[in-house]
């Protein structure tokens, strides 16, 4: 591969796949980082022209429309198994392993961690079909959740409908396990955008020690829980790591609590050259579907149920961590750190 003044180049011959391949990640990760933020400016500059019934109308469709994610979205089976998911989940590549059966006359919430910057092995195996998850776990239908403000967002809140992505909000949840009859599976990234911040190669930092939410919407609808644990989400992009106290990662932190999305210093590579630029480096992920945890039903739980099946959690996934780290982990030596 030729080098100029340190930076390493793609060959100019490669296959027509492994191009697909990149061009699907350059389009994932461009419409996850960028594509609602100028779509929002796109439309906001429409209202100044002759055009400006357009984004009027969109506006009136996004209020009118607005229960939708919080309703399941609009999961269209068929966007989920376009070619471009396959390419997508292929370029690192994304897999998916199981380590127990999933009862379709059951709900569940499904713990995914960790966050990495941009959860990219959490959407290929929950928000599409390339990895082949209704394959591997039948009568099963993921739900992603993500934050509100995505849904915000124009045209870039369809796309993630279609995926079946749906808000964080609790009232969400709650209709995926509850409202939506059974074998249903409501996936949260549980460390959210504050867990991007530790995002190190070779660590896995979770944050996940005051994250109870989802145990006590557990134990209100008896939904089982299900721990994931996927290797490779944090070498996907470089990023140093921060000291808790460091001045950096006390500004990051307030903004995040400010704005609800973090504001990580990364970078991975480039469409055409692999040391800077903002796609994720080619590194495999090895996402790991741990043995549900049967929850019983409590209509009103209590601080010492939730703590209780909490702890339990916490010790599934770490039990999960350490099965398959020396299998999949670059570094078989790092540790589990529960934030």
């Amino acid at each position: 591969m030729p080098k100029i003044l340190g930076i390493e180049f793609a060959p100019l011959h490669l296959p027509l796949r492994r191009r697909l391949q990149t061009l699907a990640v350059f389009l994932g990760a461009t419409e996850f980082m960028m594509a609602g933020i100028w779509s929002t400016i796109f439309m906001i500059f429409l209202l100044f022209t002759p055009f400006f019934i357009i984004p009027l109308l969109y506006f009136a469709w996004m209020i009118y429309d607005k229960d939708t994610f919080n309703e399941g979205g609009r999961l269209w089976p068929t966007f989920r198994r376009l070619p471009i998911w396959r390419y997508y989940a292929e370029y690192f590549p994304v897999t998916i392993h199981k380590t127990a059966d999933l009862d379709p006359s059951k709900n569940y919430i499904f713990g995914y961690h960790p966050h990495g910057i941009m959860a990219a092995g959490a959407f290929a195996n929950f928000a599409t079909e390339a990895t082949d998850f209704s394959k591997k776990f039948p009568g099963i239908t993921t739900r992603l959740i993500t934050l509100e403000i995505n849904f915000w967002m124009p045209f870039h809140r369809e796309t993630a409908l279609f995926n079946g992505i749906c808000s964080a909000n609790k009232e969400s949840i709650e209709w995926i396990i509850s409202k939506n009859g059974k074998g249903n599976a409501a996936v949260i990234v549980i460390g959210g955008a504050a867990e991007s911040l530790d995002a190190v190669p070779n660590t896995m930092e979770l944050t996940l020690k005051n994250r109870k939410g989802f145990v006590k919407l557990a134990l209100k609808h008896g939904a089982s829980l299900v721990p994931c644990i996927s290797f490779g989400e944090n070498e996907l992009f470089s990023q140093t790591h921060q000291d808790d106290k460091s001045t950096l990662k006390k500004i990051q932190r307030k903004l995040t609590r400010l704005i609800r999305v973090a504001p990580p210093i990364f970078h991975g590579r480039g469409v055409l050259q692999y040391n800077y630029g903002f796609l994720p480096y080619r590194k495999p992920i090895n996402t790991i579907v741990g043995k549900p945890i049967d929850v019983e039903k409590v209509a009103k739980p209590t601080e010492e149920d939730i703590n209780k099946l909490h702890a339990a959690y916490v010790k599934a996934l770490t039990d999960l961590f350490y099965a398959y780290r020396e299998k999949y982990a670059e570094n078989p030596q790092m540790e589990i750190v529960i934030k």
